[in-house]
């Protein structure tokens, strides 16, 4: 199978980025189209992710072990290892289960510092039925990056993989 992403999604009105994550749904299912392993639609995700959603700096996923986060497959700078659930906006995911929605992180209690670049970050939970098996992460060089409808949008497209995907 040949795949290649074509553009940029366009997040520069409400409309357009709608269509965006629509596109981006669209491309999570062709990537993941006849492949179920956990580990090989996770860096596709993260890959796909990254190059076509503009102003991130990391996208990638953080692996739900015992009481804490492993880094799993990701697309920029190396990153945190570990992350504890009772620490920073990636902990916070893995303990509510909720999406994290964050502006400013430096003025979020506990924010782990990966990446001194970062000023916004959106946490999705990564859930396979009622179990939590890892969190999707995405962080920003821009203040405020993320709104809800880029919450919307993630999480429709990490429901696709969600399903899509044989976890162990």
């Amino acid at each position: 199978m040949s795949f290649e992403v074509a553009v940029t999604l366009d997040m520069s009105t409400p409309a357009a980025k709608r269509a965006s994550y629509d596109l981006l749904v669209a491309q999570v299912r062709a990537v993941l189209e006849g492949e179920r392993d956990w580990l090989a639609n996770l860096a596709q995700f993260a890959a796909l992710v990254h190059q076509s959603v503009p102003d991130l700096n990391w996208a990638g996923f953080y692996m739900a072990r015992g009481e804490e986060l492993v880094v799993g497959p990701f697309q920029g700078k190396v990153a945190c290892v570990r992350i504890p659930f009772a620490r920073g906006v990636c902990g916070a995911c893995a303990r509510t289960r909720e999406i994290q929605r964050v502006e400013d992180v430096h003025a979020f209690p506990g924010h782990i510092a990966c990446d001194s670049a970062s000023r916004s970050e959106l946490v999705l939970p990564v859930l396979a039925g009622d179990r939590l098996v890892a969190v999707f992460d995405l962080d920003s060089p821009l203040p405020a990056r993320f709104d809800p409808e880029d919450a919307r949008g993630f999480a429709a497209a990490v429901a696709v993989l969600a399903a899509g995907t044989d976890w162990p």
